[in-house]
């Protein structure tokens, strides 16, 4: 059993970074709801309390039983946490006059509490409340203060719990990492252990111990996550798994024979399946973002499902599902967020499937995954590919999908990806796209006047998929690349450049 952080999730927009940053300082962290925490088991070094969008101050806020942690492992609350700490344990919070959000500096820091030490004053932090904390009670002394928050920090002197009003988890605070390897390392005395080598050894070998001897039939995209589930799963079960590469007729350009031929050299049993017109056919007359992804990913299953009965006593289901698409698609831990969007991996499975999914990946986000692969020995034509939405062409192209839309889509889709490639900016950007819009305009082609339609291009910088900010490419390419699109792709007459983040925006437009 791993040594790990456990995380309290309260809801807050900020959690996963949180799990994130520890798990950066080689040290595994596990999200778990405030209303499920568990019992402490000799495995739990330390116990963090997240953010959350409640107030203490409201009678439907959460109100985690804390007895079973306090006094037995360190514990770190954070802006709610530590409202809830003060106004639990003999402080008080009230409403502020003006909300506390975005940057601020730390105008005063006692050196002597461990949570701070090596930290400066005047560094930066990030602040995200409303309510403010207006005492701390008589066991509890005052640790650092903002020139608008007094009680910025504070910390017990009969137990090993800290709070911090500020988030130290996010970059605008430029000693959060500090922070947090102090409390992680040199407060909960976690050892730095859990490497990519580690979770490849563990994860193997819970593989073996979960799956036996039975066989597991697994979905191929040619992506990292993927990739990389395919090559643990076969180091656990070898000749047992069975991947399946789904031609849906969305991917792009010459990617089903591309994909298949990069897996030749790495052992795996893959066998490729040409299936456009069935998709094309579960699609035909759906417009709605949601409709179309639920129609893919209804069709997924059924050719899987269709599959898996050519192979005799297939137990399970793998998938690459990864962090940020359960956390997308419905609450990681099953608190209040908002599901953003569905995935075709995410959910479960109907009840006609009589297979149990296993998913090698799901606590891990896409950069993780890509440090994992390095050290199975992937290549790095595969670990270096941006990320593609498991339904492919189908949400780049608003609005309904035909056959034609696809063409036109792969063909701009290709200048698009292999123009930052052949300009050596590929690899400066998370994801790149492409996306049919479903409008028309006017444009002027030789001495004709043309009434076609436009696309949009995407390219965003990111770390882990949560947030996004849109790459500043060079005009001069960006101009050669809407040249060649206008020129070379029967159809196309106006290309526009999307320079949205995320938030507020997405990554992908459905």
């Amino acid at each position: 059993m791993h040594e790990k952080i456990l995380i309290l999730d309260f809801g807050s927009q900020y959690t996963q970074l949180i799990g994130r940053r520890i798990r950066e300082l080689n040290i595994y962290s596990e999200i778990i709801p405030w209303n499920k925490a568990p019992e402490l088991d000799e495995s739990v070094k330390g116990v963090i309390l997240s953010g959350s969008p409640f107030s203490v101050r409201d009678e439907k806020s959460p109100t985690p039983d804390l007895d079973r942690y306090r006094g037995n492992v360190p514990m770190l609350a954070v802006c709610f946490g530590a409202q809830y700490i003060a106004q639990n344990y003999g402080g008080s919070v009230e409403a502020s006059n003006t909300r506390e959000y975005g940057r601020a500096h730390l105008a005063t820091i006692n050196t002597e509490s461990r949570l701070l030490q090596g930290m400066t004053e005047g560094s930066q932090v990030w602040m995200s409340h409303a309510d403010t904390i207006q005492s701390i009670g008589d066991d509890y002394r005052l640790i650092c203060s903002t020139n608008d928050v007094k009680y910025a920090g504070f910390e017990s002197t009969t137990d090993e719990t800290f709070a911090i009003q500020f988030h130290p988890e996010v970059y605008h605070s430029e000693e959060g990492t500090k922070l947090l390897e102090n409390f992680t390392v040199k407060i909960c005395g976690c050892a730095q252990d859990w490497t990519p080598q580690s979770f490849i050894d563990e994860t193997v070998g819970k593989l073996k111990d979960k799956i036996g001897n039975d066989k597991v039939v697994l979905g191929l995209s040619g992506g990292v996550d993927s990739s990389v589930a395919a090559v643990l799963l076969h180091q656990a079960i070898g000749k047992n798994l069975y991947c399946i590469f789904v031609d849906n007729g969305l991917l792009r350009k010459n990617e089903f024979e591309d994909v298949l031929q990069s897996y030749q050299d790495m052992g795996l049993n893959v066998k490729g399946v040409r299936a456009a017109n069935r998709f094309y056919s579960a699609l035909a007359g759906i417009s709605d973002p949601e409709g179309k992804r639920k129609a893919i990913g209804k069709t997924f299953i059924e050719i899987f499902d269709d599959e898996a009965n050519q192979i005799s006593d297939v137990k399970f289901l793998g998938q690459g599902t990864i962090y940020p698409d359960v956390i997308e698609s419905v609450s990681a831990t099953g608190g209040p967020s908002a599901t953003i969007k569905s995935h075709h991996n995410v959910g479960g499975l109907p009840d006609f499937m009589k297979l149990e999914v296993v998913e090698p990946l799901r606590l891990l986000f896409k950069d993780e995954v890509r440090r994992v692969g390095r050290a199975l020995g992937i290549k790095q034509s595969i670990l270096g590919r941006h990320p593609f939405p498991g339904p492919g062409l189908g949400i780049r192209i608003l609005g309904d999908i035909t056959e034609d839309k696809v063409r036109i889509l792969q063909e701009v889709d290709h200048i698009w990806i292999n123009g930052l490639k052949a300009h050596d900016l590929y690899d400066d950007v998370w994801q790149a796209g492409a996306i049919l819009l479903p409008v028309q305009s006017v444009g002027v082609m030789g001495d004709e006047r043309t009434y076609e339609q436009a696309v949009a291009l995407r390219a965003v910088s990111s770390t882990d998929g949560m947030t996004a900010d849109w790459c500043h490419l060079p005009y001069e390419f960006l101009g050669k690349v809407s040249n060649e699109i206008i020129n070379k792709v029967k159809g196309i007459n106006r290309v526009v450049y999307d320079i949205s983040s995320k938030p507020p925006a997405t990554i992908e437009w459905e």
